[in-house]
């Protein structure tokens, strides 16, 4: 058995494969001290070798004596072996998004990633939803209720939250609000996917691909159908896992 850790902002997620496929996975809340969430997870659990990455990885690595991959090789390895023919990567996580061009031999061509600020992030869908009044699960499906669109100028969390207040008070619909919201993350993310040059087939990984709401809207904005894992939070700790298996499975 060999297990993979992605340590992002906002989950852990851990998946633990056998001949390349998934035995197990678990999803929790990030904390403050990833080594003890770590090493929590790792409790009980039999393996032949570790791979960790995302913000904690180095740190992680270091105290679990864990093969360290970046977040780019670890999410290229996972989304290529669940799309074989997949060339485009879009993952929204918690706190970042990140585009990946593979070559036609999965190799890593180019990327691009925004990590530095909350907008077109999960967390700037769950601050909005929070405005609106919606469970974050409710909010995708609201914004595919209005055939209309109300444009969201800022794409600044802080900026746009005043801007989302002002038409609430204004007496503008829920659903068309929510649909401008989702649509300006939307070309926020196709505006880095042009930077790096689309190629199809697209895989959409994250939390954010569990939002039926921002992939209608990212799929118009890139003329392009996008597939999405069936458990598409845990496609770095796949990757990763994948990457444990590699190095250690000859030890």
């Amino acid at each position: 058995m060999f297990i993979g850790i992605d340590l992002g902002s906002r989950t852990t997620n851990l998946v633990a494969i056998e001949n390349g496929l998934v035995k197990d996975s678990v999803i929790v809340n990030s904390g403050r001290s990833p080594v003890a969430i770590c090493e929590k997870l790792l409790d009980s659990r039999n393996y032949q070798g570790v791979a960790v990455t995302g913000y904690g990885r180095h740190l992680v690595g270091e105290v679990l004596n864990a093969k360290v991959i970046s977040e780019i090789k670890a999410y290229a390895l996972g989304a290529r072996t669940l799309f074989p023919y997949c060339r485009t990567i879009v993952d929204v996580g918690g706190q970042d998004c990140k585009v990946i061009v593979l070559d036609k031999n999965g190799i890593m061509h180019s990327f691009e990633m925004n990590d530095r600020c909350a907008a077109g992030t999960g967390r700037f869908l769950e601050v909005m939803a929070g405005i609106l009044d919606l469970d974050i699960s409710e909010f995708g499906k609201c914004s595919l209720e209005s055939k209309t669109s109300i444009q969201i100028n800022s794409t600044c969390t802080v900026f746009a939250e005043s801007e989302v207040i002002s038409l609430i008070n204004s007496g503008k619909p829920t659903e068309a609000i929510s649909r401008g919201l989702h649509q300006s993350i939307a070309r926020r993310i196709a505006q880095m996917v042009g930077r790096v040059g689309l190629v199809e087939p697209v895989v959409f990984a994250g939390g954010g691909a569990k939002n039926i709401g921002l992939v209608t809207l990212l799929e118009e904005e890139l003329s392009a159908i996008c597939s999405i894992p069936s458990e598409p939070q845990i496609v770095g700790a796949y990757g990763a896992a994948l990457a444990a298996q590699k190095t250690f499975s000859n030890n």
